[in-house]
């Protein structure tokens, strides 16, 4: 395949949310000396916004939101030790996951996929995560901000756990602590010793770029509104 192909193949697999496909591209394009930049800003991120615009006017649904994104975020696996060399650094590093007890994920999922294009490294721990999972994540990827989200009332009172693992761990004045999900206050997440409480994925990304001092705003335009729609009709 030319590097035209493939940064068109790139382009057609993340909007059809095709895992596999998405990663097995970008390491072609990169053992043909692809340049990273261009699978970036070429294929994956104008993939998503046209992900975005076609869930806007209905054509897409939930599950192929997430699944072109989980496509995307494959790929930057791949990429983002590259982009970094070449001086495309992130804006800084997020630990996310959905606390123990609690599998749901979708709120989570889309505050990757803001955080993401706004320019942040996502380390997603998943669902059902325990205190000393999101220990050891903060030891070894040592991120800038940790993100807890709780989807039930049952599981709100894990963000006061995570947080106090974190004290005795020694760990807590290292990262800033977001807290969000359904059933949490911005009152709650601040007795539970959170520092910020996020009630969307836009206002995650945002708080993300005010921590560490970026400028600019969250991400805008069809992805911003098709993530904001998903939120409404899940009750994220």
């Amino acid at each position: 395949m030319t590097h035209e192909e493939i940064i068109q193949a790139l382009y057609d697999n993340t909007v059809n949310g095709k895992v596999a496909e998405v990663k097995a591209l970008t390491q072609q394009g990169l053992d043909t000396r692809l340049d990273p930049i261009d699978m970036l800003y070429k294929a994956l991120l104008p993939a998503l916004q046209e992900v975005g615009r076609r869930f806007e006017i209905g054509d897409f649904f939930v599950p192929e939101m997430l699944m072109s994104a989980r496509a995307m975020q494959g790929a930057l696996t791949l990429l983002r030790p590259l982009l970094a060399a070449k001086g495309e650094k992130t804006l800084g590093k997020i630990v996310m996951g959905t606390v123990k007890g609690d599998v749901h994920d979708i709120g989570k999922n889309l505050c990757n996929i803001m955080l993401e294009g706004a320019g942040f490294e996502v380390v997603d721990l998943g669902v059902n995560t325990p205190p000393e999972k999101f220990v050891d994540a903060v030891r070894s990827q040592r991120p800038d901000i940790v993100g807890f989200s709780a989807f039930l009332t049952t599981t709100m009172p894990m963000i006061k756990v995570n947080v106090e693992a974190l004290k005795k761990a020694g760990l807590r004045d290292s990262v800033k602590v977001m807290a969000g999900g359904a059933p949490v206050t911005a009152n709650y997440a601040k007795q539970c010793g959170a520092d910020y409480y996020c009630p969307d994925a836009s206002s995650t990304a945002r708080k993300a770029k005010e921590i560490i001092g970026a400028a600019g705003d969250a991400p805008q335009g069809a992805l911003a509104e098709a993530v904001a729609a998903v939120e409404l009709a899940s009750g994220q």
